[in-house]
């Protein structure tokens, strides 16, 4: 393959492992390793740099994918995280039983060709630091609950004595992460008006806020269909010629659908307009569930629209 010629249209598919990146670019049908660190995301990204780049597809591993993603992004290329869900169902499809690393890659860079999804901006260095703090709070939430449960059973003095030292701890840890959480916000003055906006509708707290702002940038920049698929509340139904069944939701990022649903719950207490809305879907004889989901789906469109036009939340119920 000559280093130098261009081909229109090239795609790219990467698989990540712990200590290797294996590429994939499907236009041509190259295909080399390099190593998972400096040295080798310096070569991946001299070796990309001859093509006409259409997109360079991450599959989503867990974290391990998170430098090669920023070091792309930083590079000035249209790199973009995909689904691992997604792309297996692609290769079955195809009929790609076989997996290896080279496969994956192959196959992820056939997938991000057939499917052209959206290339988005990455998040700002501020943003990734936000959101893994983020996660790391939720992390310490789940430890704090797993000891408080196993406190609740255990009826041995010196395990008692041995999870309270533990919640102690998990506690002044989880104190600490608030305070650089908040740090964080409140040393970014646009972080600061967002946080305000959103805070402004009943049902939304600081720790929703900031889950979504850490985990969800483009809220503000999409239209509310495309944000509720995102998020993964868009409902889906499956039909059949005559056939159709019931509506669904599916996918999307796990931890914002988590936020809205406790905001949703919240929203339709406190909230006057939501509160009316889940009252009017629940006289019409939907379940409580579905009632639910709709309202978080209308949290959702709510702030959508908050942080693009700029303004807090008013009330529309007289």
């Amino acid at each position: 393959m000559d280093a130098t010629a261009q081909v229109n249209d090239t795609y790219v598919g990467i698989d990540v492992s712990k200590d290797r990146l294996d590429v994939h670019i499907h236009s041509v049908g190259g295909a080399f390793s390099v190593s998972r660190d400096a040295a080798g995301l310096e070569e991946l990204i001299k070796r990309l740099k001859p093509h006409a780049l259409k997109a360079i597809a991450v599959e989503a591993t867990g974290g391990f994918e998170s430098i090669v993603v920023a070091g792309l992004a930083e590079a000035g290329m249209p790199v973009i995280v995909v689904n691992p869900m997604q792309v297996r169902h692609f290769a079955n499809a195809l009929g790609k039983r076989a997996k290896t690393d080279p496969i994956d890659a192959a196959v992820i860079a056939h997938f991000v060709e057939a499917t052209k999804p959206e290339i988005r901006p990455m998040p700002d260095a501020d943003t990734v630091v936000l959101a893994d703090l983020m996660a790391r709070r939720r992390q310490i939430i789940q430890m704090i609950t797993a000891e408080r449960q196993r406190a609740m059973r255990s009826t041995n003095d010196r395990l008692q004595k041995s999870i309270a030292r533990l919640l102690k701890a998990l506690q002044r840890e989880l104190d600490s992460l608030d305070g650089d959480i908040d740090g964080s916000v409140r040393g970014s003055p646009v972080w600061r008006e967002k946080e305000d906006l959103l805070s402004s509708v009943p049902g939304i707290g600081k720790v929703i806020a900031r889950t979504l702002l850490a985990e969800l940038p483009e809220l503000g920049h999409l239209g509310r269909r495309q944000i509720a698929a995102l998020v993964g509340l868009a409902p889906f139904t499956r039909q059949s010629g005559k056939w159709k069944g019931k509506s669904f939701i599916s996918g999307g990022r796990s931890s914002c659908r988590t936020a809205l649903f406790v905001g949703a719950l919240v929203a339709a207490r406190y909230n006057p307009d939501l509160k009316a809305f889940r009252q009017r879907l629940i006289d019409a004889g939907k379940p409580k569930i579905v009632a639910i989901i709709a309202v978080a789906r209308k949290l959702l469109t709510i702030l959508n629209a908050i942080i693009r036009d700029k303004s807090k939340w008013t009330s529309k119920t007289t």
